[in-house]
């Protein structure tokens, strides 16, 4: 019998390489309120009171929260091949919005190919990727 009750996402938790670049990343892309990080400055009873940060931040969008994990080694990279994640996909309004996103992220010099028309999914998707080559993608229906 299956688990009964679920409701939705509650987060979502990304392991990055370097911290400091990928919440730049982030912050510069979303703009996500951030909910929890461990000050810079943290004495060591805060930084084990925030253990469950593992030293990033989780931050707080109308759709759940988002956290960065500073655990991976450098050089690591992601694979969507791989085990685990394929990508992330994030709700937006409609396509004019998918258009407003594509311009923010030309202007922030972020790669992407552009607003993409799913017509048989009743979606277009913008794709692009984060620091570490995870695969991120802004969903409209169409």
């Amino acid at each position: 019998m299956p688990i009964a009750g679920i409701t939705d996402y509650h987060h979502v938790r990304i392991t990055v390489t370097d911290f400091a670049v990928s919440k730049a990343f982030y912050d510069e892309v979303f703009g996500f309120d951030v909910a929890v990080a461990v000050p810079e400055d943290a004495d060591q009873a805060t930084k084990d009171a925030l253990w469950w940060v593992f030293g990033g931040c989780v931050y707080s969008f109308p759709g759940g929260l988002l956290g960065l994990r500073p655990m991976a080694a450098a050089g690591d990279t992601f694979d969507s091949d791989r085990v685990g994640l394929d990508h992330l996909s994030f709700a937006v309004a409609d396509r004019a919005a998918l258009d407003a996103a594509a311009g923010t992220l030309d202007g922030l010099g972020v790669a992407h190919d552009g607003v993409k028309e799913l017509t048989d999914a009743g979606i277009a998707i913008l794709e692009f990727r984060d620091p570490d080559g995870v695969a991120l993608e802004l969903t409209a229906a169409l």
